[in-house]
């Protein structure tokens, strides 16, 4: 029997709101705390036992910031969930649980059996297009893209996804929206997964100080310099030990970034089947909730790397077109999470840039209208984070200041 992806029938943002909540306790209580180092008049006086107790509290609280903060890096993807809740308010419209529609996540060679398969009157099911489609999503997770069949499926999925588009049936077109969904989380999932054991390998090369960084909130960014420091270090005598491990990092994490490379492809192949489907919004809402993905993206191959840019690039195109009605949180969720890659994305090796000279061009101009339609607050975090992403990363590209100098002008006049 399959094992059908089911996903939660309530939204996985508790954690969320347990972080943010913590944050606001945590920074109310250090002002608290640092009103009572100093009295009127700049007297220091002595600490009472109230005073004690709040700086305690204070502690803890920060150490639970961190907890929380380690726990949504390294949440799976899977446990996200579906779109259509944040879309449609709960469920999928016209077609019930999306289960029904989802691929299965064992491997393909599971025998299909009769059960569930027929409808109540005995004859074919509604839905059997949509678990065909469902069917072969999932067979091109499992076949390695150098099987001569990979392309055969591949055409045979686009197909079906095109033939259901031309017959312009609202079922089809539900259909395809399920399906392309799942597979879009299924793909994106597995994207992550690959990139995760890549990490884990590289980090186990690298040593104790690699796994120290892994291990911290946001310890992607800190390994990035760690290894640039190591790259650097190869060139001077005292190095050579420490940069010693870069030969077996490209034989244990080869595999896998293969495998990463592959699956990366896939999603930018799923992404334009959605965007063409008008069903673009599902992949929105998912990009938006991959963090960990976002975290694993900064230390991928540039080959991975050059994909999800690309794929991200479509979100931002669509966002900026302004055609779907997204809500104001994805839009948010989505530039704080995919912006540092931008920054931080490599071309080395590349054949030929990821995005052309008038594509960044464009792309700025997008990233500009996006942040200009959120609200001042949130264009400060995504902009402060963005400086500090652009001042350290090698990159020039995106250069957001126009967006910058506008937040800064919008805060003068709401100050005055």
């Amino acid at each position: 029997m399959e094992q059908i992806i089911k996903y939660p029938t309530k939204p996985s943002s508790l954690l969320n709101s347990l972080f943010m909540s913590t944050v606001n306790t945590a920074a109310k209580s250090l002002l608290s705390v640092a009103s009572t180092s100093t009295r009127s008049g700049g007297v220091v006086e002595k600490w009472g036992i109230t005073d004690h107790i709040r700086y305690m509290f204070m502690l803890m609280t920060w150490m639970t910031v961190w907890f929380l903060r380690v726990l949504m890096d390294y949440m799976p993807c899977s446990f996200l969930p579906s779109p259509h809740y944040f879309l449609t308010g709960g469920g999928l419209i016209g077609l019930g649980s999306s289960s029904e529609l989802s691929s299965s996540s064992s491997t393909s060679t599971d025998l299909v059996v009769h059960d569930g398969y027929t409808d109540e009157c005995g004859g074919p099911s509604s839905i059997a297009i949509g678990r065909a489609l469902s069917h072969i999503f999932s067979l091109l997770n499992d076949m390695p893209a150098t099987s001569r069949k990979y392309q055969f499926a591949m055409a045979m999925a686009e197909n079906i996804v095109d033939e259901n588009v031309r017959d312009g049936h609202v079922a089809l077109q539900e259909i395809n929206r399920a399906a392309l969904s799942s597979a879009f989380a299924r793909t994106t999932n597995l994207l992550y997964q690959s990139l995760h054991i890549s990490r884990d390998v590289i980090s186990q090369t690298d040593g104790w100080p690699s796994r120290i960084l892994y291990s911290l909130p946001l310890g992607s960014y800190l390994a990035f310099y760690f290894k640039g420091i190591r790259y650097l270090s190869s060139f001077l005598p005292i190095g050579n030990n420490v940069a010693s491990g870069s030969s077996s990092e490209a034989t244990h994490g080869g595999y896998d970034f293969v495998k990463a490379e592959k699956f990366a492809q896939e999603l930018l192949w799923i992404t334009k089947k959605l965007r063409g489907c008008g069903a673009v919004d599902e992949a929105l809402v998912q990009w938006s909730f991959a963090s960990a993905l976002a975290s694993s993206s900064l230390m991928a191959n540039p080959r991975v790397q050059s994909t999800m840019v690309i794929i991200s690039a479509i979100m931002v195109r669509e966002l900026a077109k302004g055609e779907t009605e997204v809500p104001r949180m994805v839009k948010f969720r989505l530039l704080i999470l995919w912006l540092p890659l931008f920054c931080y994305a490599s071309h080395d090796g590349l054949p030929y840039p990821t995005l052309t000279v008038t594509e960044k061009n464009e792309m700025e101009k997008m990233l500009d209208e996006v942040i200009s339609s959120l609200p001042v607050a949130d264009q400060e975090i995504i902009l402060t984070n963005w400086l500090q992403d652009y001042i350290y990363c090698n990159s020039d590209w995106p250069n957001l200041q126009k967006s910058y100098s506008q937040w800064c002008r919008t805060s003068r006049k709401l100050l005055m």
